[in-house]
């Protein structure tokens, strides 16, 4: 195993922490914790993708980098109404 994988494995279980951010909370954690779990994720598919030695992976890590942003964005817009 390498250090890569090691470091996926670590970040799976600190995962859990905006997983319960986006379960639990009011609607500004919720949208703190969607920010988090993304930005994780992300990192996670380029830590598999330097692991693993497979390109695909981070140019889906790109590609979920750009529609977390706008998912965000349209979260945030929405919460807007109620602020």
């Amino acid at each position: 195993m390498n250090p890569w994988l090691l470091t996926v494995i670590v970040l799976f279980v600190v995962m859990s922490c905006p997983l319960i951010a986006c379960s639990r909370g009011n609607t500004v954690g919720r949208l703190v914790g969607l920010e988090t779990g993304g930005t994780m994720a992300v990192a996670i598919l380029l830590l598999l993708s330097v692991g693993f030695n497979q390109d695909f992976l981070a140019d889906l890590a790109l590609a979920l980098a750009f529609l977390a942003f706008g998912g965000a964005l349209v979260f945030a817009r929405f919460l807007e109404r109620w602020f």
